[in-house]
């Protein structure tokens, strides 16, 4: 698939392309990525290598997945599933990689093989995930909740019934990074901007309309909305070609680091009544804090709010093969944890209730209460 050039302003409406991306580590998009991220560079080469490793034999299988819903056994009887993730730059790439790696190191005795896919994001995944072109996927709780009740950006389509909760992972701030000298302190001080609202099909995109919404603004009241994708929008800051970006994710994150490294930017506060009233209408969201000092130019505590990212599935994929992932993610949380910084305090008991508003897998289920996790 041929990529954006750095900086080029997608065109509203220009869908997003799935890639799947495995047997592959995360590497920078950009030079400046590569002067922006040493200090997390070390921990993403040794460790995605590691998640991605285990995944490279199901790339020469990708036909084997079934159009169904459903894993396909191959000949050899080994089943192959794929994770909808997001962008090579965000934390839900490597949160499927890390699934994906503990899955793979076991293969042998359940014969299942796992795949991570770069992507849209929540939208596009749970989508994807209805229409049967993935098994698994991750997305953000408030989508987990929109999609399976048919409410919002999915009120068209219907309640997606079939649509299975497996378990919450990381939090997600929504987060508001300008550059310096463009005189925005808020939210609010966005319009008459250039602002990148999200590529289609991202949950941040989708999320962002809502945040728009609530202070009553409109695409239009932007001087420019592009809809880059979060392996781009941070060197599109950085060349002056927009003034703002917004990103819900689990922090530290590349794509801001590589932004608040490379040129002068900062994260600013989202919040005022109109997110007061966002946490309080809607159960999904909740009050958030990015430390100070995490990126530089912020040196102090950032106030906005925030979701999770949860781990999703369908109704349609076998029992077996959700309780393998399930339990291949929570009996190896160590390791999980080592994966990425936003893993570091995952919480079992907390991943397999918090934030999820679909029925949990049956599969899934079954293997949180042989781990204890479950009465």
């Amino acid at each position: 698939m041929a990529r954006s050039p750095t900086g080029h302003i997608r065109r509203t409406g220009q869908p997003h392309r799935r890639t799947r991306l495995v047997g592959c580590a995360w590497r920078p998009q950009h030079q400046a990525d590569i002067k922006s991220v040493k200090t997390n560079q070390l921990w993403e080469k040794i460790e995605m290598n590691k998640v991605f490793k285990g995944s490279m034999l199901a790339a020469a299988a990708v036909t084997a997945v079934s159009l169904t819903g459903a894993p396909q056994a191959s000949a050899a009887g080994q089943q192959y599933i794929s994770i909808g993730t997001g962008g090579v730059t965000g934390v839900y790439y490597p949160t499927g990689g890390a699934i994906c790696r503990l899955v793979n190191k076991t293969r042998k005795e359940h014969g299942i093989r796992c795949s991570a896919e770069s992507t849209g994001g929540s939208v596009y995944n749970i989508n994807t995930i209805r229409a049967g072109e993935l098994e698994f996927g991750v997305a953000q709780s408030d989508w987990q909740y929109h999609a399976y009740h048919g409410t919002s950006k999915f009120k068209d389509q219907g309640p997606f019934k079939d649509l299975r909760a497996m378990f919450s992972v990381h939090a997600e701030p929504f987060t508001l990074i300008v550059r310096a000298g463009t005189g925005i302190k808020g939210f609010a001080d966005l319009k008459g901007k250039r602002v990148n609202i999200g590529n289609p099909g991202s949950g941040q995109r989708a999320t962002m309309e809502v945040v728009m919404d609530a202070f009553g603004l409109k695409a239009s009241d932007f001087s420019l909305a592009s809809e880059l994708k979060g392996s781009e929008m941070a060197a599109a800051l950085c060349d002056n070609k927009i003034d703002a970006m917004i990103y819900t994710i689990g922090h530290p994150a590349a794509a801001i680091k590589e932004a608040t490294t490379a040129c002068d930017a900062m994260l600013v506060d989202v919040s005022g009544a109109p997110i007061e009233k966002l946490i309080a209408d809607n159960p999904y969201y909740r009050k958030a804090i990015i430390p100070g000092g995490m990126y530089r130019g912020t040196d102090k505590d950032v106030t906005t709010f925030g979701v999770g990212a949860t781990f999703v599935t369908s109704a349609k994929v076998p029992d077996k093969v959700a309780y393998i992932v399930a339990k291949e993610s929570m009996a190896n949380i160590d390791t999980f944890r080592k994966l990425h910084p936003a893993f570091s305090t995952l919480d079992p008991k907390t991943m397999v209730s918090d934030g999820l508003s679909a029925p949990l897998h049956p599969g899934a289920m079954k293997a949180y209460k042989e781990l204890g996790l479950l009465k």
